[in-house]
């Protein structure tokens, strides 16, 4: 598998999702998962699969013996396996920007190059794909998907491409041409496609003309809370609501429908508080928009949240709100849930498909999302039916089923490709 990010250092949805698809694969007893990230940190998770750091792969030859090796990366990769990847490079890269080891740099997030380091990973790729065992290539999301080709067309064997997202989402449709054509060419490489829903499968087979009988949808679910989380006791105030957004404050997520929302719900009632959790580049416009209604003294934006901090803010609110306009998956409701918290999202969204335990509006329908918040934080029977319900319909979404459906598309890939 080729991946960009994993806990517990992620950025967004695709690292969440990446841990919980492999986690769930890795009930199945025989199979064996490597995982390829740019820039492993040493505290993830290794006990149900193999990750390599393609910043520990070297791709042009250095004479260094095994304790400086391990010195170097021994705390990331085991230094036999940097040398038997050495054995496998492939060409001269030595015009590279390259470290000591042959090696090169990744930040490990989303910088301005992302480009350069998309192009660099794919290199990588070539050594990887070369020096390692395996019986399927799976990439994940856009970033990977020229990764997952270079290794490929170097082993010929098959290509399976997760679609967490397409630039039709990210952009709302003004998209990049360069991203669509790396998208566009990674799925039409691939010999199966798996989208996490139909919302998203539509968009595939529709926008970037693949065949419907290669695309499928396998939404995605939720890793059960560890007990930590489980103990966190929420900061509830008993004359006061809480409604949160949680997320990036991106034009993607519906960041302003959720301020008209909220200014709606104040003039009905005073006892209400607004939470804007995350980042992005809508921040300081959604800050000028509370201001600008009147209902600074009810909002707040604390910042980026992860790990526990995120169950913190969602165990001690009253109604969870995603309101985005367009959606692919949207893990978030589904983690509310799992927190017994009422919960209302945009049905332009792809988790709409599995949930019913929740409220659903069109994400511009600003009247009916704040009549749904109103309901929920004055209703106490909705309120519990919600938060009773919804916890249970989320408790049945795991990843192990999820896993299930993955290994079948893998068993119907291979059986095809050895005609």
């Amino acid at each position: 598998m080729f991946g960009w990010e994993f806990p517990p250092h992620i950025l967004g949805g695709l690292g969440t999702a990446s841990y919980g698809l492999t986690k769930g694969m890795a009930q199945q007893e025989d199979m064996e998962i490597t995982f390829c990230i740019p820039k492993p940190w040493g505290d993830e998770d290794r006990s149900f699969l193999n990750i390599i750091g393609m910043n520990s792969v070297p791709i042009a030859y250095r004479d260094v013996d095994w304790d400086y090796v391990n010195y170097r990366i021994g705390k990331y990769m085991d230094p036999q396996l940097y040398f038997d990847l050495r054995n496998n490079i492939y060409a001269d890269f030595n015009y590279m920007h390259l470290n000591d080891l042959g090696c090169m740099e990744f930040s490990g997030r989303y910088p301005d190059n992302l480009h350069e380091e998309i192009n660099n990973y794919s290199i990588v790729a070539g050594v990887v794909a070369r020096q390692q065992q395996f019986d399927i290539i799976h990439s994940h999301d856009w970033l990977t998907y020229p990764a997952g080709i270079h290794a490929k067309q170097v082993t010929g064997k098959p290509l399976v491409i997760h679609v967490h997202a397409t630039d039709f989402d990210r952009s709302r449709g003004n998209v990049n041409p360069t991203v669509y054509s790396i998208e566009k060419n990674g799925m039409d490489y691939a010999d199966c496609i798996m989208c996490v829903s139909e919302l998203t499968r539509q968009t595939v087979i529709n926008k970037y003309h693949q065949n419907p009988n290669k695309v499928f949808t396998v939404h995605n679910a939720v890793t059960p809370l560890a007990q930590e989380i489980l103990d966190i006791v929420p900061k509830k105030s008993a004359n006061e609501k809480i409604v949160t957004f949680l997320g990036r404050i991106t034009m993607q997520k519906g960041p302003e429908y959720f301020v008209e929302a909220a200014a709606m719900v104040l003039r009905r009632t005073r006892n209400i508080r607004f939470v804007m959790a995350g980042s992005g580049d809508m921040m300081n416009a959604m800050i000028r928009l509370a201001a600008e209604r009147g209902i600074a003294d009810r909002f707040h934006f604390p910042g980026f949240m992860k790990g526990n901090q995120v169950y913190e803010v969602l165990k001690a609110s009253d109604v969870y709100i995603m309101p985005s306009v367009s959606e692919p998956f949207g893990i978030s409701p589904l983690e509310a849930m799992q927190c017994s918290v009422p919960t209302i999202i945009s049905k332009q969204s792809g988790c709409a498909e599995i949930l019913d335990k929740c409220i659903k509006t069109d994400y511009w329908d600003i009247n009916a999302m704040a009549d749904a918040i109103y309901s929920i934080c004055s209703n106490p029977s909705l309120y519990n039916y919600l938060k009773e319900e919804g916890k249970k319909e989320v408790d049945a979404i795991t990843w192990d089923k999820v896993g299930v459906k993955v290994r079948n598309h893998y068993d119907n890939v291979l059986a095809n490709y050895r005609k």
